[in-house]
């Protein structure tokens, strides 16, 4: 896969978990590497255990409900990296469980869909023509499989990754001239540290319903990530890869 030394990203929601991964395996490959979360003290010490130079690592605290707050962090990592090339909008949250739509508590709604969906959208609205003047690159947006199927008692979280697919299509096509391909992906159940946190049971069922029987790892996702952001993909634009051990083939 392409070396990316010389090129410059940033990573949404990377202090833990599928974003951590991906920014290591991009840093791994030589790229510098702007990670974003709310939390600065977490994100803090992913950067310095991911880079203890501060050579290669730029953490940078973003919140992706607030456009100004990513407009800054894509002008921040302009300036730390000299320019942008790759982007994965990767922040996100799931929201309340097992609650019924009629019951889904309207604040909720609101902090699932800014975020989920309207980090995506401020990520790009504000990292295309920057990587457009960088003279091109690649995104990469992070649905899930429930951008392909309902799961019952997340409903936000279910729309805001079906939306995801539609905005990364549209986004697609508006700058497939322009040297930039976009691309999203759809991960299933994913062994990340907050994972880990929730009972053996309920690992266990999560990882039965993946035909394959288990989860993914987080790197397995980053790999697949890191190969869309690659030249290895470079006739791939307006995509949605499944990351799912064949959870949406059933």
């Amino acid at each position: 896969m392409q070396d990316f030394t010389g090129k410059v990203a940033l990573v949404t929601g990377a202090s833990t978990g599928i974003g951590e991964a991906i920014a290591q395996e991009l840093v791994h490959r030589g790229a510098k590497v702007a990670i974003t979360a709310r939390n600065s003290a977490r994100l803090a010490a992913t950067a310095q255990r991911m880079d203890p130079t501060g050579k290669s690592v730029f953490p940078l605290v973003m919140d992706a409900r607030d456009p100004e707050s990513v407009r800054s962090a894509v002008e921040q990592t302009q300036a730390l990296g000299g320019q942008l090339h790759l982007l994965v909008n990767n922040a996100g949250i799931t929201g309340p469980h097992d609650v019924p739509l009629n019951q889904y508590p309207i604040e909720d709604w609101h902090a699932v869909i800014e975020t989920d969906l309207g980090g995506t959208f401020y990520g790009m609205k504000y990292g295309l023509p920057a990587i457009a003047a960088a003279g091109g690159g690649a995104v990469v947006n992070l649905s899930a499989v429930n951008g392909m199927v309902g799961i019952a008692g997340i409903a936000p979280y279910t729309a805001a990754k079906h939306g995801i697919i539609g905005l990364t299509r549209a986004a697609a096509l508006e700058f497939a001239d322009r040297g930039i391909r976009i691309n999203a992906v759809g991960p299933g159940y994913v062994d990340t540290p907050s994972m880990a946190k929730l009972p053996a049971l309920v690992r266990e069922e999560m990882a039965a319903s993946h035909p394959m029987g288990r989860m993914a790892t987080r790197e397995e996702v980053a790999k697949t990530v890191v190969f869309l952001l690659s030249t290895d993909s470079s006739f791939t634009t307006g995509a949605f890869y499944t990351i799912d051990g064949g959870y949406t083939a059933q």
